[in-house]
């Protein structure tokens, strides 16, 4: 991602050269500090850092404005990804455009492309982003603790937090799943995937420790398929009726398992991964 904002700034030169106004918040951080404050040439000038600050106390308090104006580099970043996430669910990636997505947040073209270079690296730090929030989403549904519990309460406490993430975050799913995405972000969300699906193998090995691993992988992957099918469901829904897919959702997916885990209510520890 900092390759995707180092490309952004550049891109921000070319903008400003071609007539873009230039926001004030973007700044080098250290380039911002070095002059105003660790500049050798600036101290030998002044005859030391130290009687500079003491006599001129304005110049003590300007080494700490790139700081402010870094910060307010970050809050803008975090309102063009905002207004880009509701873009991209608005019209889908694909129809997505940068003058839209300045539009959304409210400021000019000029000032979106002093971040960011295109569209692909808005929708590249955005992925970054979810992907970094699910993982510490599954993270938390998967918790040791809750393979202790009885099957529809397990599947509460892991259903759950995962449908929330999908349903506070919609920009997730195009990100994910849609079209001409830019291949980082796919790769990224299989890898995930991946590890995902061996989380699940290894709660069913948990819970079914004499079934053999083949059947383990098929059990998951109808896990997986269940899960996604009924969370588009729900993803397209509001209220109660939102609410009533996920009550099909996790008795689709209690039926399926009661028969294959039967009377194993507490499942034997899965081995540490």
């Amino acid at each position: 991602m900092s390759e995707a904002r180092a490309k952004g700034t550049g891109g921000a030169r070319g903008t400003n050269g071609a007539g873009g106004a230039a926001d004030p918040s973007v700044t080098s951080g250290a380039g911002g500090a070095g002059g105003s404050a660790g500049s050798p040439l600036g101290a030998s000038s002044t005859g030391g850092a130290n009687s500079a600050s003491s006599a001129h106390p304005e110049a003590a308090a300007g080494a700490t404005r790139p700081r402010r104006r870094q910060a307010r580099g970050e809050a803008r970043i975090t309102q063009l990804l905002k207004a880009a996430a509701n873009v991209f669910c608005t019209t889908g990636y694909t129809a997505a455009s940068t003058n839209a997505i300045a539009r959304e947040a409210g400021v000019s073209p000029g000032t979106l492309y002093q971040f960011f270079p295109n569209k692909e690296a808005i929708a590249v730090e955005l992925g970054d982003q979810l992907l970094n929030r699910w993982r510490e989403t599954y993270g938390a549904a998967f918790l040791p603790d809750h393979l202790t519990l009885p099957l529809d309460r397990m599947l509460d406490a892991t259903l759950d937090p995962l449908i929330a993430f999908n349903c506070e975050n919609p920009a997730f799913t195009v990100l994910m799943h849609g079209s001409e995405i830019p291949g980082m972000i796919t790769q990224g969300h299989d890898a995930l995937h991946l590890t995902m699906l061996d989380r699940v193998e290894v709660i069913l090995r948990g819970y079914l420790p004499d079934t053999p691993p083949a059947q383990i992988t098929r059990i998951a992957n109808m896990i997986f398929i269940l899960f996604k099918g009924g969370l588009d469901l729900i993803m397209a829904h509001e209220g109660a009726e939102r609410d009533a897919y996920i009550g099909e959702l996790k008795t689709a997916l209690r039926r399926y398992l009661e028969p294959l885990v039967g009377d194993a209510v507490t499942p034997a520890p899965p081995n540490a991964r």
